[in-house]
């Protein structure tokens, strides 16, 4: 089994993120629910993700694009928000797209005919999907501060068919906090699935944070460990 050279990762080049928005100071769901009831009205949030520079969905629809080769997999967007992910995902040639969400309120400005369909879940929770359902699992801006936790790759794990991508970012402040660099690590020792890339590149550029993009592919003999 080949595991990814995390030797020549420098893990601690990292930085303090905390302070840059104010939504990363929130520590519930319900916190984060009404936040985001009050960031989408006026359209406020996408106005916001303009004016940050916000490139993460572009960078990792670009990134996804490298890695997937068929455009007509099934792919879930999960933490799709108002849908960034997916335009993005289009202007690379993908259109079998689901979106889920925690909050209604994001879901209610995604663009129509973007989705198949939109989902309205808990990515901290057991997800209604069955197993092996997706080809492939994209979830971008969602693993930072108060929002997703690393078990979450597990079940990305099992929603996705063998050889299925997952790629996602990690804010740079929670890689080490919320210890997504063990986890990741992990299950690559545990050969459930591959890396086939991990960088630290530019997150929200006039916020000045970062993220580390990963994309993995599942292993045949994935075992599924908890």
């Amino acid at each position: 089994m080949g595991c990814y050279k995390y030797n020549q990762i420098k893990w601690m080049n990292t930085k303090n993120t905390d302070n840059k928005i104010p939504i990363y100071k929130l520590e519930t769901k319900e916190k984060v629910l009404e936040y985001y009831t009050s960031w989408t009205k006026n359209n406020q949030y996408n106005l916001d993700m303009v004016d940050w520079n916000y490139i993460a969905p572009k960078n990792a629809a670009k990134i996804f694009g490298k890695h997937a080769i068929n455009k007509s997999i099934n792919i879930l967007d999960a933490g799709c928000g108002t849908g960034l992910v997916g335009q993005e995902l289009s202007k690379e040639g993908f259109g079998n797209l689901i979106g889920a969400d925690l909050s209604q309120d994001m879901l209610n400005l995604v663009p129509n005919g973007l989705y198949n369909k939109l989902d309205l879940i808990d990515l901290n929770k057991q997800l209604k999907y069955t197993d092996n359902y997706f080809d492939a699992v994209i979830c971008v801006g969602t693993f930072t501060y108060g929002h997703v936790k690393a078990p979450t790759l597990d079940e990305f794990l099992r929603i996705v068919k063998t050889n299925g991508l997952i790629c996602f970012t990690i804010n740079e402040g929670i890689y080490q906090k919320y210890e997504f660099d063990k986890k990741i690590q992990k299950l690559e020792q545990n050969n459930q699935w591959k890396i086939l890339e991990l960088k630290k590149s530019s997150y929200i550029v006039n916020k000045d944070v970062d993220a580390w993009f990963c994309v993995a592919k599942k292993n045949k003999n994935n075992l599924n460990f908890i």
